[in-house]
């Protein structure tokens, strides 16, 4: 199995860290074509509207699109988790995402950087609490009726998931804690579609 991480800006390297040491061979995709033989794409934290300029200016729209539809898993985190999502309720006039996932986002949510913080998540499917590492970070203001909810803070969707989909609002990456990358290599790459 081979999880490609978008490398276009953002906390990339952490991803690809974190797989390594799970033992999971990663790829830095940073051309469309370094997409061929992955399972799973991760797209990571970062600036959404300079990810997805970047997205748009080397064709990766189309290729992530294409790679998902022949049933490469896709997970979104913080940044990403916006750029996956089907509605972002304070997008930007040229803010484009995939349209992936049934989720419904809205960005910098909880602030600015300065309001930055961690916190304990309780997760389904995890036997002790996550820390959760919020910079910047949306939430999830809505999911559609195949999407689980994977955590909540203060009321707020943090993580959800929908069949080979995953969004995590938060950085699991910057933890060191290898659950959540765990939890997409054995429960969300190869799921079945509903």
């Amino acid at each position: 199995m081979k999880i490609g991480v978008l490398a276009l800006q953002g906390a990339f390297r952490e991803h690809i860290y974190a797989f390594e040491a799970l033992g999971v061979s990663t790829v830095a995709v940073r051309l469309p074509h370094q997409l061929e033989g992955c399972a799973g794409l991760v797209i990571p934290g970062g600036e959404s509207t300079a990810i997805g300029k970047l997205m748009a200016t080397y064709g990766f729209y189309e290729a992530v699109a294409q790679h998902h539809d022949a049933g490469m898993a896709v997970w979104g985190t913080c940044a990403g988790a916006i750029l996956i999502a089907r509605d972002v309720r304070d997008a930007l006039p040229d803010q484009r995402t995939l349209g992936l996932m049934d989720i419904s986002v809205r960005r910098n949510a909880y602030g600015r950087q300065v309001d930055s913080f961690e916190a304990d998540l309780d997760v389904a499917g995890l036997d002790q609490p996550f820390r959760g590492v919020f910079i910047r970070a949306p939430w999830i203001e809505a999911v559609g009726e195949g999407v689980d909810v994977l955590s909540l803070y203060d009321d707020r969707i943090v993580a959800a998931r929908e069949d080979d989909l995953m969004a995590t609002t938060f950085h699991p990456e910057l933890t060191g804690d290898p659950r959540f990358h765990r939890l997409f290599v054995e429960h969300v790459v190869g799921a079945p579609r509903r």
